[in-house]
């Protein structure tokens, strides 16, 4: 197998027919597949996991299209390079009358001065456009380019396609390796068929005898994580959004899948137990105050027992709050009040209730009519004015009929109904 090029790059698909998996977006009269097959071009942007096939459609669309490929990428190359490509789409355009395709790897990293090069060559047609990205490119690109683009959404690839992958990897190479082996490496690719290839590149050299099993694969593997996850990137937050809206929807076990999918992907547990805090707060709130407290101890023993035996404290405070009554009354209430202050502005302290620690302030009337709750039947002094005069009274929070807040809701309606 000893060739300076890696086994992805030899293995990388020539045609069509050869591409395994996204079907959603190569079938028969999909726009992508008549790109492919050199009925129409367009620019776009190519947005998915790594080892999808990105970089493999752009290369055959230009093939198929007879245009000169300029590739650039974003983590290398900038301005410079960009205007060397849009230079020789200029020539080519004049010598050869060929179109140029541009393509950018990483576009996601290029900044928006350097993204913006590409806007005018792209209006007058001296250049297509392909971009390769695995971020958000809503997020990620600005709005002049995006514009100009289409976007199509690549998906990592089942195991049955990483399978296929790996069967003609194998038989290109006349590598000797067992069922169960390839069935493994399928799985620990993880939906990445250049993972899969990079993977089994290592195994040979680690096989005896030139013979793949599940032991070699195995120890080709370990120490790794097998789990696509990136901390910076949509994996990271489609993770993490997973993992809050299960704990909100009051699914324990989905809410441990998650979070044993994140540790699984390298994150850092105090990361998710400050998550945990704030679902405690804004998610359950008052229907449950003891999940507050619970979340804390466990983010404590975290931190005295360190990882795996304090992500166990994390993982009871999860099923906690996965369990426990949901409110977001104080939530909403606090969001609501920050806009009306907003609003409002500095409207000032009613003078009943201000303060009176000098007798100048006594003689401006601070303190003046204030009744003292503790002195009131009930211990509460029903009807006084606690809100500027330019707001009069309101009510934000709205208690819900779960938890705790039943009885909160009870008890306010009672003190409500007493002021009119």
């Amino acid at each position: 197998m000893s060739n300076d090029r890696p086994l992805a790059d030899r293995l990388r698909p020539r045609s069509l027919d050869e591409i395994v998996g996204q079907e959603q977006l190569l079938q028969q009269g999909k726009p992508l597949r008549r790109v492919l097959l050199g009925e129409t071009l367009h620019s776009m942007v190519l947005w998915g996991p790594p080892g999808s096939g990105k970089t493999t459609i752009a290369r055959l669309i230009a093939d198929n299209a007879e245009a000169n490929l300029e590739s650039i990428s974003a983590v290398l190359d900038g301005v410079k390079e960009i205007r060397a490509a849009v230079a020789n789409a200029r020539q080519a355009r004049a010598e050869k009358e060929r179109q140029t395709i541009v393509f950018v790897d990483e576009v996601h990293r290029f900044n928006k001065a350097q993204q913006d090069a590409f806007l005018p060559h792209i209006e007058d047609g001296t250049i297509t456009f392909i971009g390769a990205t695995t971020e958000n490119p809503a997020f990620e690109l600005n709005n002049a380019l995006l514009s100009r683009l289409r976007v199509y959404v690549l998906k990592p690839l089942p195991e049955l396609a990483i399978r296929s992958v790996i069967d003609r990897a194998v038989d290109a190479a006349t590598i000797d390796m067992t069922d169960g082996a390839r069935e493994l490496l399928a799985r620990c690719a993880d939906g990445d068929a250049r993972r899969a290839l990079n993977l089994l590149e290592i195994s040979v050299a680690l096989a005896d005898e030139n013979v793949i099993d599940e032991e070699v694969i195995r120890a080709t593997i370990e120490g790794g994580s097998t789990r696509r996850f990136d901390k910076g990137g949509d994996d990271f937050y489609d993770q993490i959004s997973a993992f809050h809206k299960s704990v909100r929807g009051s699914n324990p076990d989905a809410a441990l899948y998650w979070f044993s999918r994140m540790l699984d992907g390298g994150c850092d547990p105090a990361y998710l137990a400050r998550r945990v805090l704030r679902i405690a707060s804004e998610d359950i709130g008052n229907a449950d105050p003891r999940a507050l407290s619970i979340t804390l101890d466990a983010w404590s023993a975290f931190e005295r027992l360190g990882s795996p035996e304090g992500e166990l404290a994390i993982a009871q405070a999860i099923v906690f709050c996965a369990c426990a009554a949901k409110s977001n009354a104080v939530y909403k209430a606090f969001n609501d009040v920050r806009e009306v202050v907003k609003q409002s502005g500095s409207l000032g302290v009613p003078i009943h209730i201000r303060n009176a620690p000098t007798d100048l302030a006594k003689d401006m009337g601070h303190g003046k009519s204030y009744r003292y709750d503790h002195d009131e039947p009930g211990g509460v002094s029903s009807g006084q004015q606690y809100f500027p005069d330019e707001l009069g009274e309101r009510t934000f929070y709205h208690p819900v009929d779960r938890g705790l807040e039943v009885k909160i809701s009870q008890k306010l309606n009672r003190l409500r109904s007493s002021e009119d």
